[in-house]
């Protein structure tokens, strides 16, 4: 699922294997495969995301004053995770392409997009 969305990469965050957009942390899995760690624009969208399932979603003091989401795979309906997925996704993605466009010098090219 996280694959299938656009611009998402295998890659390393912290030494783990995670998935990235454009060079930027997006999500990776927590004990195994069985929880997963997912980049949120705002804490209180976890707070959204809590009040909606408290069985799917949850946070760890370690992720307190960080947003990000930690979701019980078994626990959550996978539609409710695509539209949690492709939501961040698209907040990580603009991020990082803010962040790019931020750090070009003016009159300097974008680099071409890896494939």
């Amino acid at each position: 699922m996280l694959l299938s969305l656009p611009g998402v990469e295998e890659g390393r965050s912290y030494g783990y294997p995670a998935f990235l957009v454009a060079g930027k942390f997006f999500a990776r899995f927590r004990d195994g495969d069985s929880v997963l760690v997912v980049q949120l624009s705002t804490i209180t969208d976890r707070d959204v995301l809590m009040q909606l399932d408290l069985a799917a979603f949850f946070f760890t003091e370690h992720y307190r004053n960080y947003p990000a989401v930690l979701v019980r795979l078994a626990k959550v309906a996978p539609s409710l995770l695509a539209d949690v997925l492709k939501e961040a996704r698209q907040q990580v993605g603009s991020s990082a392409a803010g962040k790019a466009a931020k750090t070009r010098r003016p009159g300097q090219r974008r680099p071409p997009r890896r494939r």
